[in-house]
């Protein structure tokens, strides 16, 4: 696998205050049934880099200055010798909530000090800042990245709530076929109005529980284009949701608002900041003129 191809995986992340952070989600498997994918295959990298990786794994601030440091997935690690990941590389490291602990090798590569001098001998035309030397894995084990990879924000988790598939309802009407003008037609529906998903943000689990909050009734009348309720209708004859209609043909359908709250790595449940709508399929009836005739009973 070309370096090139590694790089490709790895997203940058970060500000300038705090240098540069480069993520990526893995794609992980069970660790005793991984199989051995090439990155072409599906695995994808992390790896951390920058001044908050070296104030979190530099031993002192001596060390902190005289290197860059950075984290590195094992898959990497294996890519770059044999061209594969195994499923070696894919360490289960105990879970803390609201924390991100991941296994990774922990790596160094002298740097030129200010003053233009190195741990290493500074070659002509380096200057400060210039890296030495190759990177050196200096040891390798579960650590809590998490001031690396913050929680999930209720922001970033509704990005993700907006994009779910969550389920579009059936509008049932009655009586079913043909109405009838002066008999109010009556809506409802029976489909699930809640949702459960679990997603993976960043490596954090997180759950995202949605609840339809309103129902909007499209009549397809243009006196009465549409209805607002809290409550998913009911059929006849305890009917929440119901429309007079002249006669005529129309189509009704069904728009939801979701609303959602979510936990993270098991954390105590929060709102998302933010409702996303889904519209059912349309249903067309017609409205019938109901005429009085006259019988004789005797006949």
């Amino acid at each position: 696998m070309k370096q090139a191809a590694i790089r490709v995986l790895v997203a940058i992340l970060g500000t300038v205050a705090t240098g540069l952070l480069t993520a990526a989600p893995v794609m992980a498997c069970e660790f005793d049934d991984c199989p051995s994918p090439g990155l072409e295959d599906g695995a994808t990298t992390v790896e951390y880099s920058g001044t908050d990786v070296a104030s979190l794994v530099a031993g002192t601030p001596a060390e902190a200055a005289d290197y860059v440091w950075r984290l590195r997935d094992l898959c990497v690690l294996s890519d770059e010798r044999e061209g594969a990941c195994s499923s070696q590389d894919f360490r289960p490291c105990p879970q803390v909530p609201d924390r991100a602990i991941e296994y990774l090798a922990v790596q160094q590569r002298p740097v030129v000090r200010p003053d233009g001098t190195a741990v290493i001998d500074v070659p002509p035309g380096f200057g400060p800042g210039d890296l030495l030397g190759t990177w050196e894995t200096v040891r390798q084990g579960c650590i809590d990245i998490t001031a690396l990879n913050p929680p999930p924000s209720p922001a970033e988790v509704f990005s993700y709530f907006e994009r779910l598939p969550l389920p579009t309802l059936t509008t049932q009407h009655q009586p079913p076929g043909d109405g009838l003008s002066g008999l109010p037609v009556i809506f409802y529906t029976d489909s699930p109005t809640t949702q459960t998903f679990t997603v993976d943000i960043r490596g954090f689990t997180v759950v995202i529980n949605a609840a339809v909050e309103s129902y909007t009734w499209h009549t397809g009348d243009p006196s009465t284009p549409e209805i607002t309720s809290t409550d998913p209708g009911r059929p006849y004859p305890d009917q929440t949701v119901e429309h007079g209609y002249r006669s005529g043909t129309y189509t009704a359908y069904l728009t939801v608002t979701w609303g959602a709250t979510f936990t993270v790595n098991g954390s105590a449940p929060a709102d998302v900041p933010g409702t996303t709508t889904t519209d059912g399929a349309p249903v067309t009836f017609d409205v019938l003129q109901a005429r009085p005739v006259l019988t004789n009973p005797y006949d």
